[in-house]
């Protein structure tokens, strides 16, 4: 090697950073953290700062919040390289809370937290912290601002912007049909740790209903629910902070679920055959009886329309379909007679009138009813065999004699004697 070669290597070797050098320290207790600035500190992204003229420089302090002890909590200490430890500087601290809740040892640079600190009221303060001689009160170093980071506890249970859910979904549904979200939120830091990060469970409502547990969507769990046989479900939901691990918090909520109706029921007649009687003399428009199909639905997916397909009265009686009650009207369409026909016979049909393509496989929605109608008698007047007779007489005709003969029928079947 040249002395050349030797002199450029040498020159190179004095311009590096030497690791024996103080560099800017933790060092922690539980819950404690001393932060002493020398020559030159690593940063978070991993580089080395270098102090040129400065004697101290730094971040951030932290400090755990929630603090339970009896003495004051250790924050940090602030050193300038030119404290020779004689006593003759003063450092000085201000910005938020200095003097308050943050006290500094003049002397010695440490300081300290006069009361417990919840990060959820704040989560950093910022501060300046000045070295001066105690002798000509004139600064040592410049004032330098620092912050203090309050480190976040899972001191928060997740809660529910809502004690009470309600919500519904369509009886029938698939699974896996979205029924409702619920979101929980929790104060803790969510960038530190695990404290805020939400888990979603549930403790009732199965096997009916299931609940993501990233996401707080519940979801229909079974098939085939019908709202005929249950139509009212409480689902209970807990929400986990710690990813839902051992140790964490947890909040929960109620939410009511109601199946609400669909048309998955067709209209049934309660009998096979339906009897009813009406007079004779009833005049047209009169009403004979009423029919009704019971629908295990309600609403529109209830009603029903009701006609005559068949039977030997199609042409005597007709049908209206009565929308408040859903009841079919049977009444006289021409007028009737005993004595000419005493027995009818009907078949009605009662049909839905919405019909749910999804549930055609349920069907058919309708049903039918024989109806029988008696025609009952009427005791009718006696009946002229003409409306006028006409009878030619002498004028000297004498007393008694007979002229002429009226005639008169009893229409009733019974021929009661007439005078």
């Amino acid at each position: 090697m040249t002395i050349y070669q030797f002199l450029r290597l040498f020159v190179l070797w004095a311009c590096l950073p030497h690791f024996c050098c103080p560099e800017l320290t933790f060092r922690r207790t539980p819950g404690i953290q001393q932060m002493t600035a020398e020559s030159r500190a690593p940063r978070s992204d991993g580089k080395i700062l270098h102090r040129q003229k400065r004697g101290w420089m730094w971040n951030q302090f932290f400090l755990l919040e929630e603090y339970t002890g009896s003495d004051y909590q250790y924050v940090g200490k602030l050193h300038s390289d030119q404290d020779k430890g004689d006593g003759s500087l003063k450092y000085i601290l201000s910005g938020d809370g200095a003097g308050t809740l943050f006290i500094i040892d003049e002397k010695t640079g440490d300081i300290h937290a006069t009361r417990r600190i919840d990060r959820e009221e704040k989560a950093f303060y910022t501060l300046r912290a000045q070295a001066i001689n105690r002798r000509t009160l004139r600064p040592v170093e410049p004032e330098s601002e620092f912050v203090i980071k309050i480190h976040d506890i899972n001191d928060n249970e997740p809660t529910f912007p809502e004690e009470i859910y309600t919500a519904s979904v369509p009886e029938m549904s698939v699974v896996g049909t979205s029924v409702v979200q619920v979101t929980a939120t929790d104060a803790d830091d969510p960038s530190y740790g695990n404290s805020a990060r939400v888990i979603y469970s549930i403790l009732q409502g199965q096997p009916y209903f299931s609940v993501e547990p990233e996401t707080g969507i519940i979801r229909t769990a079974l098939p085939n629910m019908n709202r005929e046989n249950k139509e009212q479900y409480q689902v209970v939901i807990q929400a986990k902070d710690m990813g839902g691990q051992m140790g964490g918090l947890s909040g929960t909520t109620t939410v009511n679920i109601t199946l609400t109706d669909v048309n998955d029921n067709p209209p049934r007649f309660p009998q096979n055959t339906i009897h009813l009687r009406v007079l004779e003399s009833s005049p047209v428009g009169t009403a004979v009886g009423s029919v009704k199909a019971t629908d295990a639905d309600t609403g529109k997916n209830a009603e029903v329309d009701y006609r005559i397909i068949d039977g030997d009265g199609t042409d005597m009686f007709d049908i209206i379909t009565e929308k408040d009650t859903q009841e079919g009207i049977i009444t006289v369409k021409k007028p009737l007679d005993y004595e000419n026909r005493r027995l009818y016979t009907l078949k009605v049909e009662a049909e839905n009138t919405h019909v749910d393509p999804r549930f055609y496989y349920l069907g058919p929605f309708k049903d039918t009813t024989i109806v029988k109608i008696s025609i009952e008698d009427v005791d009718e007047p006696p009946v002229f065999s003409r409306s006028s007779y006409l009878f030619e007489v002498h004028e000297d005709i004498e007393v008694g004699t007979i002229i002429g003969t009226v005639m008169a029928r009893d229409p009733d079947s019974t021929s009661s004697p007439i005078r």
